[in-house]
């Protein structure tokens, strides 16, 4: 089995993050390490790292600092990011192995949302898919790639949202970068919460504008200021 780091960035999702790292411990193949950067430097994030026996980091609230820092530290051969919020499936690990041995540099999980599930889940889904396939998959999708590879292309952009778009595209330029069929369950909680469609229309409008060419951290401002995190 592959050497795989695990790096997840939080931001005051503690309890997320202590279910997360529960699932990854219990794992059929387990990563080599698991590393938690954490932006809020928060006392609860410290407990639940040392309850799991897992490295710990503190960042500066930006997302793409947060993965930068922990690529940084990690020791694996590939590097697997991963939202705290994520929900996985049963042997992620080897399916990341399986598309390593396939000849890819690196590759995404299918995005699938965690139960409660609406129907728009049902609709939604495939035309995310779909726009991976001509676009960019977001670091929800749980994100993988070489370590080599990763410094070779630079890492993460240091961005607050969208900081995965070069990274993406400049991995493709390099090699086989593979959607699995295996997917990555996804919190449901900011859909239910603002509406699915609404929060759906938001986060397009974010890439277009973000396509357009507002910066990421003029798209973050507006991101926190009118729909939350």
């Amino acid at each position: 089995m592959v050497k795989c780091s695990v790096i997840i960035p939080c931001y005051y999702d503690n309890e997320n993050l202590a279910r997360l790292t529960e699932q990854l411990q219990q794992l059929p193949n387990n990563p080599c390490e698991i590393i938690v950067v954490d932006a809020a430097n928060s006392t609860r994030c410290l407990d639940i790292c040392k309850q799991f026996g897992v490295q710990r980091l503190v960042s500066e609230p930006c997302r793409g600092q947060q993965l930068r820092q922990g690529a940084i530290q990690a020791k694996g051969d590939v590097l697997w990011f991963l939202h705290a919020d994520a929900q996985l499936s049963t042997d992620p690990v080897a399916a990341i192995s399986s598309a390593l041995a396939r000849g890819a540099i690196g590759g995404y999980f299918r995005f699938r949302f965690a139960k409660p599930r609406a129907w728009q889940a049902f609709i939604l889904e495939p035309a995310i898919a779909l726009r991976c396939r001509f676009g960019v998959p977001y670091g929800d999708q749980g994100i993988f790639i070489k370590r080599l590879v990763y410094q070779q292309i630079g890492g993460h952009a240091p961005w607050p949202l969208f900081e995965e778009v070069p990274l993406v595209q400049s991995a493709r330029r390099c090699g086989k970068f593979l959607a699995l069929s295996e997917p990555v369950f996804v919190d449901t909680r900011r859909w239910r919460r603002d509406g699915w469609w609404r929060r759906t229309w938001y986060n397009r409008k974010l890439a277009w504008n973000f396509m357009r060419g507002v910066t990421p951290q003029e798209l973050a401002e507006k991101y926190h200021s009118k729909i939350g995190s």
